[in-house]
């Protein structure tokens, strides 16, 4: 799961991304509203979590510049403007929920994770490819009830494929998914990690899940039963 944090109070920022971390969550932050839309313009995530009153350029202008963009990212508001015109003039400039501080970090998780199956329009946390099994909620894998370890990137890798399953996702989407403008744009870092991957994978003889389409990308194949 790729999230944006957008909320310049600094204690709240860190406690949110740490918290959302040590859930396997990949997680990008930004200070105010100008880092928020140089994030969702060079970077693709499931769901952003915004704040209204930020430095600069408000939350609300960034919700609607994106939206204006056509940019479809699932955004969670969080704020302590809490004023039913508030919740509505959030509401009605593209925010898909509302959620007001001081907040519960397990309410706030549990939204995050709804949003999410919205976005890929998922009817249950779990994702099967044959006999492996991914469980979006708790970020764990495991191939016959066996635990996979994989390391945050790589599960963000095997999760960007398994939403996809059957289809092919080009190198330049899984890229999207797993870095940001922060890093360091390399030719050949995807199939590194497809390679680290497919090795994890090996230990249970199901690293021909992940199939390579010379030219176009790569799939995760859901065998027949």
């Amino acid at each position: 799961m790729r999230l944006l944090v957008v909320e310049d109070y600094e204690a709240v920022r860190k406690s949110i991304a740490k918290g959302l971390r040590e859930l396997g969550a990949e997680v990008s932050v930004a200070s105010d509203g100008q880092g928020g839309l140089d994030h969702l313009r060079s970077s693709s995530f499931d769901v952003v979590i915004l704040d209204l009153m930020l430095p600069g350029v408000d939350g609300l202008t960034v919700l609607k510049q994106a939206r204006e963009a056509g940019d479809d990212t699932m955004v969670l508001i969080l704020t302590a403007r809490n004023r039913v015109q508030d919740r509505v003039d959030g509401l009605d400039a593209g925010a898909d929920d509302y959620l007001a501080k001081p907040f519960a970090f397990e309410e706030l998780v549990a939204r995050v994770r709804a949003l999410y199956r919205r976005k890929h329009q998922i009817r249950t946390p779990v994702v099967t490819a044959g006999r492996l099994m991914l469980d979006l909620n708790s970020g764990t894998v495991q191939f016959d009830d066996q635990p996979v370890p994989l390391s945050p990137r790589e599960y963000s890798l095997l999760e960007c494929l398994a939403l996809r399953k059957n289809r092919i996702v080009p190198r330049e989407a899984i890229w999207m998914a797993l870095y940001d403008l922060e890093d360091e744009p390399s030719s050949n870092v995807v199939d590194v990690y497809v390679g680290y991957l497919r090795k994890k994978l090996a230990a249970f003889e199901a690293d021909s899940l992940i199939q390579t389409r010379r030219g176009q990308g790569y799939i995760l194949v859901d065998p027949p039963a």
